[in-house]
């Protein structure tokens, strides 16, 4: 990993111990276990409603198993917040955008990167004061595809710009694992082909727990697939694997995706 620190290859990055959720009567996830290695992209898909946002919401600190352990690069995380399991290396974005409209891009990334290192971002203050977040915040731009795009604001891009953002202001935390909430939603046929590439350029060097319902995408980009259905995980396997296995085809897939 170029960013990040070095992971043996095909070792357990990310690994989930037989989660358990449950509000109520009602099973969220039914002892989920699954990992992510150095150099894969492991996609999870499932229907609406099978519990993958609360399965990421466990993973990421912002909601407490009932029972199970997330282990992060050997370290048991699970009763870590979410503040300290991104400062450990866990990246991720939200399946919802999560970024202020008035900032610039910029600004955005430079923020991540002065929160990472502990300082306090001064909202009066103009970032680009600092020649050092600022020469590191446009590597991070233009890993991500936005190169060029430094100064305009969030208000003034595209719907797919404003995802490669979220994924810039991921990376510049330098993690060692991303967890992507259907980084395509929402996005026309040309923005997913853009961010399908740009994970293709990503794959190998970050490893990625990747949440999406375009499957086009998740066949082209998925070494290992999950499939999660009412809060289980029902087949884990390759691509092919998975497009052959009939009850996955019955549960999710289809039998024209095949």
């Amino acid at each position: 990993m170029t960013d990040g620190a070095a992971i043996k290859t095909g070792e357990a990055v990310l690994a989930l111990d037989h989660l358990h959720k449950a509000f109520g009567a009602l099973k969220v996830t039914d002892d989920v276990t699954l990992d992510v290695r150095s150099g894969e992209i492991h996609a999870l898909i499932g229907p609406n409603g099978a519990g993958k946002s609360t399965l990421i919401a466990q993973i990421c600190g912002e909601l407490r198993s009932d029972s199970g352990r997330v282990h992060f690069k050997g370290r048991d995380l699970t009763d870590l917040s979410a503040f300290k399991r991104a400062r450990l290396g866990l990246g991720r974005s939200f399946q919802t955008t999560q970024l202020c409209l008035e900032f610039s891009v910029l600004e955005h990334v430079i923020l991540s990167l002065d929160c990472m290192e502990g300082g306090s971002f001064n909202l009066f203050a103009n970032p680009r004061n600092d020649a050092a977040l600022r020469e590191e915040a446009v590597h991070w731009i233009g890993k991500a595809g936005l190169a060029g795009r430094e100064n305009r604001q969030v208000a003034n891009l595209a719907h797919g710009e404003r995802r490669q953002l979220e994924l810039a202001v991921a990376l510049a935390r330098k993690p060692h694992v991303l967890v992507l909430d259907e980084p395509m939603a929402g996005m026309g046929a040309e923005e997913s082909a853009r961010m399908v590439d740009l994970l293709q350029e990503l794959k190998g060097e970050y490893p990625m727990l990747l949440v999406e319902h375009d499957m086009d995408a998740v066949f082209t980009l998925a070494d290992r697939v999950s499939v999660l259905v009412y809060g289980r995980i029902i087949f884990t396997g390759t691509v092919d694997e998975v497009r052959q296995d009939a009850e996955v085809r019955s549960a999710y897939l289809g039998d024209e995706t095949c």
